[in-house]
């Protein structure tokens, strides 16, 4: 019985993107936790990452939104991520019936760590696949994410 991983002709599409991101994320995880920060949920890579790259405040509905999950289960997440440290949650000050977040010093520390781990992945992948292996890959995902926002507005359209 053979450890070698299967080719890529003999996993289905999906298979390959989720072994993907497990790449990805597991290079996050083990870099957080060998920093101690061995306490930040599933989906909050994705918040803390995201807040880092744009260095903005976020409003929650646009979390919300890129997430794809409840308003409930958002704020829950939120709700962890500041009592763990990571996040705070302001009243916006142009409209305060709205709440945004930002990174706390402990989240910019965590989001450091996640950019660099990204990096290395990125790197790695460069070197074994080259320049134009990993554009073409880039591209194929863009349009595999704009077929996604097409199939979600049929969707919508064919509601009642």
């Amino acid at each position: 019985m053979s450890n070698a991983p299967p080719s890529s002709d003999e996993l289905s599409m999906p298979a390959l993107l989720r072994q993907a991101r497990h790449a990805y994320a597991s290079a996050m995880r083990g870099a957080l936790a060998d920093a101690g920060f061995d306490d930040i949920p599933e989906n909050g890579l994705h918040v803390i990452g995201g807040l880092a790259r744009r260095d903005v405040d976020r409003p929650m509905s646009r979390l919300v939104a890129e997430l794809g999950i409840s308003k409930q289960a958002a704020s829950q997440l939120v709700d962890t991520l500041v009592v763990r440290g990571y996040l705070q949650r302001d009243v916006d000050a142009d409209d305060r019936r709205r709440l945004t977040i930002a990174l706390t010093p402990r989240g910019v520390a965590a989001a450091k760590l996640l950019g660099a781990s990204r990096a290395r992945v990125d790197a790695a992948l460069l070197a074994q696949a080259g320049p134009d292996d990993v554009e073409h890959t880039r591209r194929t995902l863009a349009r595999l994410v704009e077929i996604g926002r097409e199939l979600e507005t049929e969707r919508a359209r064919d509601r009642p």
